[in-house]
């Protein structure tokens, strides 16, 4: 049994124990056995210390996800840096901005954001590096410079003999409560906050996937769909398999469903972590509209070809995501209520977690033989939860969790760390639920109105509204989610147009325009799909701030 920080020893023994077998692959691209990851580790941490990078320095990290990212990230992990990962489609400026406000010491990043990226921009940064090939993109630090010039003789003096298993030996004596990584929630410069997440919150993640989804065995393949910079992702795509010996595989593009099935049939994996569109996608549109034909509706209402049916449909569906499936976990929102009954009714080994970044990120999770229809599990192991209600199996409240897996506090932000936990360590997570007598957690609503973006990025549509409200005529702006796309709901300022002489019908493609200026700064996730215009002003609450409920579709 591992103690709190032993993340680290989980590391260096998976390297140990699987030296040759296949660890990471880029989709349809390079390979590395975790002897390669071994040895390049042992690269990064030589070039680290001649650069004088020291324990909790932060290196940041941003591009699309890959094998060389993951081993940047164990890299820096278990040399006692603080990892912060920033997504790839972030806007020049706020990864400027996250680059800065972290005091990064060096930057991982990859050629197509560096291009878009100016390094005046970041007057701290001692260095960029691609993530590619760790070539040195520029530097401030001579001793960088230096260390990067001479890394493979650097490597070739430590290890003048073959480099073998015993080689691997990281000697970071990580405390549970010192900071691993920094991860931003949020990508606008005024609203981003730094989520501490320590060792101890590692682990306890970590520990809980090793004890719960036993039927992972070295060797085992995984796709890896998640963006890394999350939290979702990086614990359970890539560190949880990595510790277990299994072989991760990255889909280095945007996950579309084409490029999904693919590496499902050459993969062929036991547990498949998503979000909900993915799989929603993958039913709505190849097995509902069978459902839908004139006989397959008459064979449904009859018991005994019922049951056939179904098993064949549930077969068909199994074949699709490789034919081994054991688990598939759904993270990240709720599923759709139809989908969810229909995988129910074949009996689809399907189960709903919850968490958040603040909990590096489980909350809860139940296996899908014990899962209850629109609940998404128990309290993990090392974690309580308790509801703000005088009737928590009825009467829904703001749900508060306290435990192992809780970040330290927001990055050089006291204030909003004392605007989330209460005097005795309890932590407000926003969103509003009740609970059963058995312990099983309903999410009834977002107290933060949180929206996840089709590949499990976080969307905060406050932070979009306050951009469009500051453009031409805009009075103010919701921003809502309907079938998976994002829709501008605005109330234009009649008395600003009439003030100088612009008329209703003018403030159409002056809107028009507007969506444009705007989608122009935001990442693709979080581009608006169309807009509506409100005649009235929304409706408010005694406070003034919208009832956002009443416009949500």
């Amino acid at each position: 049994m591992h103690t709190q920080s032993d993340i680290i020893a989980y590391i260096e023994q998976s390297l140990r124990l699987n030296w040759e077998r296949l660890a990471l692959t880029d989709f349809q691209g390079q390979s590395f056995q975790y002897r390669d990851v071994a040895r390049k580790i042992a690269k990064l941490h030589l070039l680290f210390e001649h650069a004088g990078v020291r324990r909790g320095d932060r290196i940041a990290l941003c591009g699309r996800n890959s094998a060389q990212w993951a081993i940047v990230a164990l890299a820096s992990l278990t040399y006692g840096a603080v990892i912060v990962p920033i997504l790839h489609d972030f806007k020049p400026d706020n990864v400027h901005h996250l680059v800065c406000h972290c005091e990064a010491r060096l930057f991982f990043v990859d050629a197509g954001t560096w291009e878009n990226l100016d390094h005046d921009n970041m007057p701290r940064l001692e260095g960029a590096l691609l993530i590619s090939d760790y070539s040195l993109l520029f530097a401030r630090n001579k001793r960088l410079e230096h260390a990067r010039d001479t890394l493979n003789r650097l490597f070739g003096d430590k290890y003048p003999e073959r480099f073998t298993p015993d080689d691997v030996h990281f000697s970071t004596e990580a405390k549970p409560d010192e900071v691993a990584l920094i991860n931003y929630t949020s990508g606008s410069t005024g609203l981003s906050k730094g989520v501490m997440i320590t060792y101890g919150n590692l682990w306890s993640n970590i520990q809980y996937t090793v004890d719960g989804l036993n039927f992972l065995v070295p060797g085992d393949g995984m796709v890896c769909m998640l963006p890394l910079a999350h939290m979702f992702g990086f614990s359970v795509e890539l560190l949880h398999p990595f510790v277990k010996g299994c072989h991760i595989h990255f889909l280095t593009r945007t996950p579309s469903p084409k490029v999904i099935m693919e590496a499902f049939a050459q993969v062929r994996p036991k547990l498949i972590v998503s979000v909900p569109l993915i799989i929603e996608k993958i039913v709505k549109t190849r097995v509902f509209p069978l459902l839908d034909k004139p006989l397959m509706k008459v064979l449904l209402h009859i018991p005994l070809v019922d049951d056939k049916l179904l098993a064949r449909i549930k077969t068909r569906i199994e074949e699709t995501f490789g034919g081994r499936l054991q688990e598939l976990i759904i993270g990240g929102a709720s599923l759709s209520k139809d989908v969810e009954a229909f995988l129910r009714r074949i009996g689809f080994p399907y189960t709903v977690g919850y968490g958040m970044t603040e909990c590096g990120p489980l909350i809860s999770y139940a296996p899908w033989d014990e899962q209850r229809a629109g609940s998404c599990g128990r309290a993990v192991s090392r974690m309580e939860v308790r509801v703000d209600s005088p009737d928590p199996a009825n009467v829904p409240g703001v749900l508060w969790v306290k435990g192992a897996n809780v970040m330290k506090g927001y990055f050089n932000n006291n204030n909003a760390t004392a605007s989330v936990f209460d005097k005795d360590g309890w932590m407000n997570t926003g969103d509003i639920v009740t609970i059963d007598p058995d312990g099983y957690i309903y999410i009834r609503g977002r107290d933060k109105s949180m929206i996840l973006g089709p590949s499990g990025q976080n969307i905060y549509p406050e932070e979009i509204e306050q951009q469009l409200n500051n453009m031409p005529y805009v009075a103010e702006s919701l921003v809502v989610e309907n079938d998976g796309k994002l829709i501008a709901l605005i109330h234009p300022d009649y008395d600003a147009a009439s003030l100088q002489g612009v008329s209703s019908s003018k403030l159409e493609p002056i809107m028009q325009d507007n969506i444009e200026k705007l989608n122009h700064e935001l990442p693709g996730y979080s581009q608006i799909a169309s807009y509506k215009i409100y005649q009235e002003e929304f409706e408010k609450t005694p406070k003034r701030s919208i009832k956002r409920y009443i416009y949500q579709h």
